[in-house]
């Protein structure tokens, strides 16, 4: 930031300092650490947080990631990974988030992904005087500016800024030609799939596939068997640690899809695809490696 002359500066402390005592708003000090956040909000500590909440499995990776794993005092039954983080309390599944196992926890900080159900637990937590964050996580782009926020929210701006520029080179990083296409199937009944609007998307581009709902530019959309079938991908991609083909593979309206007569199914950890995070790219070529090898 530019240098303002002191007189110039002290006249702007002093101006917003009335207006917001007017208002009952907090003036940040010099010591406050503060971010936006993808929901507007501006999000101000007196100091880095210490005792840090993550209700998504991506946080607590990103959080460990830059090294803020020894903050955090509360997890979700999902967080599992790095094995440090199952050594972490647990707070129920958070989907919805118990906000009285949060409070329990007595955090300084919680973050959570920014959905209907988790704005309305941020201000309740706020209303207790917790301090909440809100980050959006569907895109590789995302990536990069989550773990910015962190890194400043939890004093560990130098790594958490490293990390950041790795994720924004990939997320840049042009698609290579495809070879195989494929469609994400993470419910069946009706069938979701995902879309262009999904990290999942960009990560299979920078694999070597096409998403054949590439076009659908949310991150998932309810579609009819008969047009995955027109679309006829050549493998269904399924997040599950067990290569086991799902049971809708044997229903007779599923057989429509050449990819399910022919029991083409790729199987992939969901630990590590079902979250965008800093695996990223341990993902990619565990992606592009098994997309080489089969089915």
């Amino acid at each position: 930031m530019r240098h303002w002359a002191q007189r110039t500066h002290l006249a702007g402390l002093v101006a917003l300092t009335v207006t917001a005592c007017a208002r009952g708003e907090h003036v940040p000090a010099r010591g406050d650490v503060a971010v936006t956040d993808d929901a507007g909000r501006r999000v101000t500590l007196a100091a880095p947080a210490r005792r840090i909440v993550s209700l998504l499995p991506s946080f607590t990776e990103l959080l460990f990631a830059i090294g803020a794993g020894d903050r955090l005092v509360g997890r979700t039954a999902w967080c599992d990974y790095p094995p440090e983080a199952v050594a972490v309390p647990s707070v129920g599944d958070g989907m919805p988030p118990s906000v009285e196992a949060v409070a329990a926890r007595r955090p300084d900080l919680v973050v959570l992904y920014r959905s209907g159900p988790n704005v309305t637990a941020a201000d309740q937590l706020e209303r207790l005087g917790i301090r909440t964050v809100l980050l959006d996580l569907n895109l590789l782009e995302q990536l990069g500016p989550a773990a910015r926020r962190l890194g400043r929210l939890t004093g560990h701006e130098q790594t958490g800024d490293s990390l950041a520029a790795v994720m924004d080179s990939l997320a840049a990083e042009p698609p290579i030609p495809s070879t195989r296409s494929l469609v994400f199937i993470v419910w069946d009944n009706p069938p979701i799939v995902i879309g262009g609007g999904s990290y999942l998307d960009h990560l299979a581009a920078l694999a070597g596939a096409r998403n054949v709902f590439h076009d659908v530019g949310s991150p998932s959309a309810q579609v009819a068997i008969e047009t995955i079938a027109a679309r006829d991908p050549d493998v269904i991609a399924v997040l599950s640690d067990r290569a086991v083909a799902p049971r809708y593979a044997t229903r007779p309206e599923w057989r429509a899809v050449r990819a399910v007569r022919n029991g083409r199914f790729l199987f992939l950890p969901g630990q590590l695809f079902g979250r965008p995070g800093p695996r990223i790219m341990e993902a990619v070529r565990e992606l592009r490696q098994r997309l080489q090898g089969g089915p």
